[in-house]
């Protein structure tokens, strides 16, 4: 285990173990700087004569792999576990602000007032972008850096689901004759619901389109994610854990990472700041050398590592920092007639899709009793004092919080004995650890 240092004018230097910094600091001579990874700086002048390494990044669409090598060691090395859900976050902020805007009934339309600069991103792949260059420029502000190296890849999404596809099959995909993908995914089902267990005894049922991935919150609309039910099959119900729609698996997988890395391949690079390198390159390194796939590893390899002395693995997860959110819908819940059970209101619904009543479902209210709890929204007045992933002590123990209850004046401590989270007043626990932003994983 290695502790970072800088100097007093904030330069990076050289690592140095453990027992140094603690006496540079018991000495009066160091302060910290920062705990993860753990940095101190010197207060006094040094001479500053370093070895510096080459940075190696192991691009990626969920993690990260990062290694710093000089021609004796490893200075640093390890993963980042990246922020996912950005996309469903967005669509539940734009959800609110919808419903915020259409409340001020005489607002004037600002919808063509907005622009695209050139070399736009999306929100959701921008910001992965950001965080490569995030823990690029952590890393060089505590380790001397002389070159950084990005591995980057180019790939032909046609070509993988069809290895034979050329020339014009480019331009002829799956979809090629049909007027929208509706109407491809229900002539590929042969306008059939999918569900074996189909209980519709309907001579022309109504067909619907399903999301596979809609349970884990994949709701791309790539063909092989997309299934023919019919409005019996395809209800509110069977989305929830206990139906049959959840836990169903794509046949074939989510193209997000290729097509992530096809977009930002040259942007990696800085537009030529650093240096760009390939997968076979790194894999044929790998096999010389006999060391096993990871992406650690591979960062470690891209540095130029072959078998210099290795240092532990610093894996670091990326938590969200805050959520601006300040609405929050509570869906009303009522008693269902038919077995007594407590359910939502969304789960009991009209069944009314649009407003061709040709086009409706079951209508459940019917099976409404007794309402147990009202539906409301709830508005954040504050920011509250914990956020989730945070740990504070309670008991005597150390808990990480879910969330918070009663605006605020609740936490939820997860994996409480004996239940799965217990709500405690947050007088009665106190602060542990504040985890935001890139922070290393901790069991």
């Amino acid at each position: 285990m290695k502790v970072y240092v800088i100097n007093k004018h904030g330069r990076p230097l050289m690592p140095t173990t453990p027992r140094k910094a603690r006496i540079l600091l018991k000495e009066g001579k160091a302060k910290i700087h920062s705990r993860t990874p753990f940095t101190i700086q010197l207060i006094y002048g040094s001479s500053g004569y370093v070895q510096p390494g080459t940075l190696g990044i192991d691009a990626g669409y969920q993690n990260i792999g990062y290694s710093v090598v000089n021609e004796k060691e490893e200075l640093i090395g390890g993963e980042v576990k990246m922020l996912q859900g950005m996309s469903e976050r967005l669509t539940e902020r734009a959800k609110y602000r919808r419903q915020r805007r259409n409340r001020k009934r005489y607002r004037a339309p600002r919808f063509d007032n907005r622009k695209r600069e050139q070399g736009w991103l999306a929100p959701s792949i921008q910001h992965k972008l950001d965080t490569h260059h995030k823990i690029i420029d952590r890393i060089k502000g505590i380790i001397p850096v002389k070159e950084v190296v990005i591995e980057v890849a180019s790939f032909d999404i046609q070509k993988i689901k069809d290895a034979g596809v050329e020339g014009t099959g480019y331009q002829q995909g799956e979809q090629y004759g049909f007027d929208n993908l509706r109407e491809y995914i229900l002539h590929r089902d042969g306008h059939k619901c999918q569900n074996l267990d189909c209980k519709n005894k309907s001579t022309t049922p109504i067909l619907q389109v399903h999301h596979i991935g809609f349970w884990k919150e994949d709701r791309t609309n790539r063909p092989a994610n997309l299934i023919t039910l019919c409005d019996k099959c395809h209800t509110p119900k069977n989305h929830k854990k206990n139906g049959f729609l959840f836990g169903w698996e794509p046949k074939l997988k989510s193209f997000k990472g290729e097509t992530f890395m096809s977009c930002v391949r040259w942007r990696l690079t800085n537009e030529g700041e650093y240096r760009g390198t390939w997968g076979y390159i790194t894999k044929g390194i790998r096999r010389d050398f006999s060391i096993e796939k990871s992406h650690h590893n591979d960062a470690f390899v891209i540095a130029g590592g072959t078998t210099q002395a290795r240092t532990e693995p610093l894996i670091l997860e990326q938590i969200r920092r805050n959520k601006r959110s300040m609405e929050q819908f509570y869906d009303a819940k009522y008693i269902d007639s038919r077995d007594g059970s407590t359910k939502s209101g969304s789960e009991l619904s009209s069944g009314r899709r649009t407003r061709n009543k040709h086009k409706s479902g079951e209508n459940l209210r019917l099976y409404r009793q007794r309402k147990t709890s009202r539906g409301r929204r709830s508005i954040k007045k504050h920011r509250y004092c914990f956020q989730p992933k945070d740990f504070v002590q309670f008991e005597g123990k150390t808990y990480e919080i879910i969330g918070m209850q009663n605006l605020g004046t609740y936490v939820s401590l997860k994996n409480y004995p004996g239940t799965k989270y217990k709500a405690v007043s947050v007088k009665k626990v106190k602060p542990v650890r504040r985890r935001s932003g890139l922070c290393a994983i901790t069991t």
